[in-house]
């Protein structure tokens, strides 16, 4: 094919063959991963398996399934079954393996006869990404906004409060090899189900209106009916969505109605316009699932706010504490 980018031939035999080295970019945060480790000293920390046997057949060095088990943490990889896969396919881990492929048993092995030292390493390895600055944000500027600035409990630390979130560190750092222990007893195909149904998030329905400090009746005094397709206003009126014009080229619908508005005894508390329009989103009904799930789950709302604090950003290196 003609004037596209073509691939290279599956076939085709180069005269010299690929560097390693190649596959990772130099600024590719598993290189920080492969420096953390070889800089550890594997026997202080406790690992076991520092020497190998004179006999038998040849173990896989400690730092090899370490480096392993701390890119499957900063990747969301449980489960060791999973580890495996990922050693033959996935560049990155077979840049800091060196084309090393342990079988999911032998990962399975090292974290049940290390997990001390691996909770050890791994408070370390978070201790320097936080020395490094490597734990990242994601930042939204929003034109025109205004934010109150408030000192509250989230945003200062004491030194009382530094000591209890490095034991909040370590716990998670535990929950984790938890996880990965039941993730080995109940089997890899079990928890990839299992993990493809976690999808219950808890984000309230943001309400940017500011109709209420105008005096006017707020987005949610116009009740939506799924039915029969249509809002209710203060006044018991129905809002239709109105007819899409052809050269529409967003994803929101408008409800009106045209005949009540202009005669409705409570129109100075709905609008100053000539009619009534109330916006729906395309995908409203996912919004309305979310509030309804935050309702009644209230207190889960308490650990989301945790986990935004701890958790990654694809944006920048971010690695997840919780």
């Amino acid at each position: 094919m003609k004037r596209f980018v073509e691939g290279e031939d599956r076939r085709q035999v180069t005269l010299l063959p690929e560097c390693l080295d190649d596959y990772v970019a130099p600024d590719n945060p598993v290189r920080i991963v492969e420096a953390f480790v070889d800089e550890l000293d594997l026997v202080a920390l406790g690992f076991a398996g520092m020497i190998p046997e004179a006999t038998g057949r040849p173990a896989y060095h400690p730092a090899t399934l370490l480096k392993i088990y701390i890119y499957g943490y900063l990747n969301r990889i449980p489960s060791s079954r999973r580890l495996e896969r990922e050693t033959q396919r996935n560049l990155e881990l077979i840049w800091l393996t060196g084309r090393l492929m342990p079988d999911f048993k032998t990962i399975a092995d090292f974290r049940r006869d290390n997990g001390p030292a691996i909770r050890t390493a791994c408070a370390q390895f978070i201790g320097l990404c936080r020395k490094l600055n490597l734990f990242t944000r994601a930042v939204v500027a929003l034109d025109g906004s205004k934010f109150k600035a408030v000192n509250n409990r989230d945003k200062n630390f004491t030194v009382a409060k530094v000591a209890k979130r490095i034991e909040q560190v370590e716990a998670g750092i535990a929950r984790y090899l938890a996880a990965l222990d039941r993730a080995d007893r109940q089997g890899g195909a079990q928890t990839e189900a299992r993990a493809t149904r976690l999808k219950l998030p808890y984000v309230p329905k943001t309400q940017t209106s500011g109709n209420t400090n105008r005096g006017l009746f707020p987005g949610q005094d116009f009740v939506y009916d799924a039915e029969h397709d249509r809002y209710t206003c203060p006044a018991g009126q129905h809002l239709t969505k109105g007819k899409v014009r052809s050269d529409r080229r967003d994803n929101i619908d408008h409800s009106r109605n045209l005949t009540a508005c202009p005669s409705c005894a409570l129109k100075p508390r709905c609008t100053p316009d000539k009619h009534k329009r109330v916006k729906r989103w395309q995908h409203e009904d996912v919004l309305d699932r979310m509030q309804v799930r935050l309702e009644r789950r209230p207190c889960s709302f308490a650990g989301r706010r945790w986990s935004i604090h701890s958790g990654p950003s694809r944006r920048g290196w971010a690695v997840r504490i919780s």
